[in-house]
């Protein structure tokens, strides 16, 4: 395999999980009897730029189709997110109805749905349908398809720049990196800003985020990969901020290369943290296997105690990063009864692989529950609330990553 940013051959594997199902590729009852397909998932070091990159298996079609299942509304915490986002850019970048903001990969309109409300002109593009229409259902204009560099060109032709491009967990979830990041400059306008959001690679090492791996992640990023990658394509990061959404991510400023703009002190700050760490050393890489087996082998342990104790194990949260887990230690629905989730385009469906089903947590009897595994360990304390205010004041609570905790526990 070539790498996806330099084309330079890949030599190094730093994690290998076997082979898996797609992570979002929840199935019905119909489909449990059919054949399913397992991808290899393997992460590529390349020692030349230094992107950390799945191999490549799967087709963003099958990844991104039009049954995805991820809806953005979901998490409250999420939407508040967004909503603070929507009022610093309106304020640093001082828009109004005469700008124009473009937002990759809309989902269902949980962002630009901000900027409609402030009067603000906002395109969205969006591949997979269901979410796509979610959006529409807002009043916000949709592009139904992958962008690319071929996109950025019919955009920039038929509609003016943008002011703002937007890009929040993206940039990590497209096979083509560099196409992708030609299509933003032919985008922005001149003096115009891109922001983009991604789960930062520092975290995944400092605090063991392994389930952040599928299919889905065609790359895990740091600032110094990104910003090789930006210059390529003649845009410069003049700005990054560390943000806690998915267990640490960095969100990235950028603008034309020819930007009068100057570069904060804050981009030197995380290139050296990154540096320090070793993520631009093969050697900095060989301790993360050990490292995932070592959380994998716990956490089944814990399941295998809870059945040989006679405890009924649940699941909250039906999240991909979840499912990077189950699979990953072979659990199927002996060792976890179900899942929870509040989205409704999951609950009736099962989960790849492990086949546990999916239930809505409104209509579930709660007083069998001993003890429930919370998945989407991003947004737990939002969940553990949820949990106690309107589901269970007894069950026992638990995360397995960043390592295996208790919660509500002194």
């Amino acid at each position: 395999m070539n790498c996806r940013n330099c084309d330079k051959i890949l030599t190094q594997t730093v994690l290998d999980f076997g082979c898996a199902p797609l992570s979002n590729a929840y199935l019905n009852e119909g489909e449990l009897s059919k054949p399913e397909i397992y991808f290899p998932l393997k992460i590529r070091l390349c020692d030349h730029c230094w992107l950390v990159q799945t191999e490549d298996y799967v087709q963003k079609e099958a990844l991104f189709n039009s049954g995805y299942a991820y809806f953005s509304s979901t998490s409250k915490s999420w939407l508040e997110h967004a909503k603070l986002y929507v009022r610093k850019m309106i304020y640093l970048l001082e828009l109004d109805s005469n700008s124009y903001v473009l937002e990759i990969a809309c989902n269902d309109g949980y962002l630009l749905k901000n900027f409609v409300e402030n009067g603000i002109p906002c395109l969205g593009v969006e591949p997979t349908q269901s979410t796509a229409l979610a959006a529409e259902q807002l009043g916000i204009t949709v592009v139904k398809d992958f962008f690319d560099e071929a996109m950025g060109t019919r955009l920039a032709s038929e509609t003016s720049k943008f002011d703002l491009v937007i890009g929040k967990n993206v940039f990590a979830h497209v096979p083509n990196i560099r196409d992708f990041t030609r299509g933003l400059k032919i985008v922005l306008k001149q003096g115009g800003v891109i922001t983009l959001e991604f789960p930062h690679l520092l975290k995944i090492f400092e605090k063991n985020q392994f389930d952040t791996i599928y299919h889905e992640h065609f790359s895990y990023l740091t600032l110094h990969a990104a910003q090789t990658i930006f210059n390529q394509a003649g845009l410069k990061i003049w700005n990054v901020e560390e943000v806690e959404t998915h267990g640490g991510s960095l969100r990235i400023y950028g603008c034309h290369q020819e930007d009068s703009r100057t570069i904060d002190l804050a981009v030197s700050r995380v290139l050296s943290n990154e540096a320090q760490i070793g993520l631009q050393t093969s050697s900095g890489y060989e301790m993360l296997q050990e490292k995932a087996n070592k959380l994998k082998n716990n956490f089944l342990e814990f399941l295998l105690t809870q059945k040989r104790k006679g405890k009924f194990v649940v699941g909250y949260g039906a999240a991909a990063k979840g499912n990077t887990l189950l699979n990953y230690a072979g659990i199927k629905h002996d060792l976890i009864s179900c899942v929870l989730d509040g989205a409704e385009a999951k609950q009736g469906m099962y989960l790849p692989g492990s086949h546990i089903p999916v239930f809505d947590p409104y209509h579930y009897d709660w007083s069998k529950v001993d003890s429930v595994i919370i998945f989407p360990w991003n947004i737990r304390d939002e969940i553990v609330q949820l949990i106690r205010q309107n589901f269970s004041s007894k069950a026992r609570l638990y995360t397995f990553i960043p390592e295996f905790q208790e919660l509500g526990v002194d």
